[in-house]
């Protein structure tokens, strides 16, 4: 018997987990992955593949992913799934929940089991509880504080835990664009997975393209390499004359965490200067968020966000819809576009905003995620089309 295995025979009725909610509801399971707690923002996600991919964006800073489909730990993890750009164990979620309790790896790719990884990025995680009761729970009332803990002892100080969930401060306001944002300048020309293959390299790419990193994935930049862009990454605050200096053909606004408004403190400067210079532009998530603000419109928290890769979004473009990956608890105000903006995409599940463009200028965005890290592909084309306009 495996070790994997040797530690789901140990798996015992005793408790060795905890999810503590700030409004009081308690949940026990089973404790995985790091020994600690982690308060942060309880999120469901209804993706049922990609589990390393979801727990390594970097939009999910803060936050304590749930995950709604049932088994875990099937395809393992491996190096070349990790998905933060800067690869630091910060730009990960702090925990995860988990309904049944993590198997054993059965994938030739696979180079570890999850609960060893879970330990390795310091992610608490907690499995055996009634995902569906807890998922309806977030449905109703909104994405709650909580603290995730895992003790091997099953000890657990229940009322610290419930004060520790109701003094966390939330994600609004939050700027947590920096904290996960490159240091240092870089350069990128790695190109997407090809099966045998592995990640290859773009070679003599014509366009140049700045991508602003507020939280990106290594996936965006591989499929900017796949369109026949070449990337320099910058970090979030990097000034408009600084990102103009280098010549672009083009400048991307990534994905990211927290709330946009207040990323928006120093980087709406930033982009509207980057807008009123006439080069093309694109923004993903958090950066389409950040566009809008840019442009006049204004951001709302949601209640229960849209996670997940089976999201149905039209693209008034074209008229086709598109199913999709997502991962965001803000949103633009589609009431608050000014004139000089076009709706382009909209989400069929609740309506909300999802894409925006300049009427007199290349410059548009998208609330999902394009390049489908984990989820369908339907989006590639916008990497495609943002190439065009260069």
């Amino acid at each position: 018997m495996d070790d994997q295995l040797k530690k789901q025979a140990a798996i015992t009725d005793r408790p060795t987990g905890v999810l503590v909610l700030a409004s009081g509801e308690v949940f026990y399971g089973h404790g995985c992955g790091a020994i600690g707690d982690a308060p942060g923002e309880v999120c469901f996600n209804t993706a049922m593949t990609g589990y390393q991919e979801i727990l390594t964006d970097p939009s999910y800073a803060q936050q304590i992913v749930l995950f709604t489909f049932p088994h875990i730990g099937n395809t393992g993890t491996n190096e070349d799934d990790e998905e933060a750009a800067c690869g630091a164990a910060s730009t990960a979620a702090r925990g995860a929940i988990f309904r049944e309790h993590i198997t054993a790896p059965s994938n030739y790719r696979s180079q570890a089991p999850l609960g060893d990884w879970l330990v390795e990025r310091g992610i608490v995680g907690l499995s055996g509880i009634d995902t569906r009761a807890l998922t309806s729970h977030i449905r109703e009332t909104g994405m709650p504080s909580g603290v995730i803990a895992h003790n091997p002892d099953g000890e657990f100080d229940i009322t610290a835990l419930q004060t520790k969930a109701r003094n966390w401060p939330g994600l609004v306001d939050a700027d947590l664009a920096k904290t996960v944002s490159t240091d240092e300048r870089y350069k990128w020309n790695e190109t997407g997975w090809r099966w045998g293959e592995g990640y290859g390299k773009t070679k003599d790419a014509e366009k140049h393209v700045v991508v602003i990193d507020y939280g990106t994935k290594r996936n965006i930049l591989r499929c900017l390499a796949d369109a026949g862009m070449r990337s320099t990454v910058v970090p979030a605050g990097t000034d408009a004359a600084d990102i103009l200096a280098l010549g672009p053909d083009g400048v991307v606004l990534s994905n990211g965490p927290g709330d946009p408004a207040a990323t928006g403190a120093y980087a709406i400067p930033i982009v509207k200067e980057l807008i009123d210079s006439e080069v093309p532009m694109l923004g993903i998530c958090l950066g389409h968020q950040i566009m809008a603000l840019a442009l006049g419109a204004k951001t709302l928290k949601m209640a229960q966000g849209h996670h997940g890769a089976n999201h149905p979004v039209k693209d008034f473009e074209t008229g086709k819809v598109e199913i999709v990956s997502m991962n965001h608890g803000f949103a633009v105000d589609s009431d608050t576009l000014p004139d000089t903006v076009v709706e382009t995409h909209r989400s069929l599940f609740d309506g909300s905003n999802c894409g925006i463009r300049l009427k007199d200028r290349p410059v548009f965005s998208v609330q999902h995620h394009p390049e489908a890290s984990p989820g369908p592909r339907d989006s590639f084309y916008l990497f495609e089309r943002f190439r065009a306009a260069l």
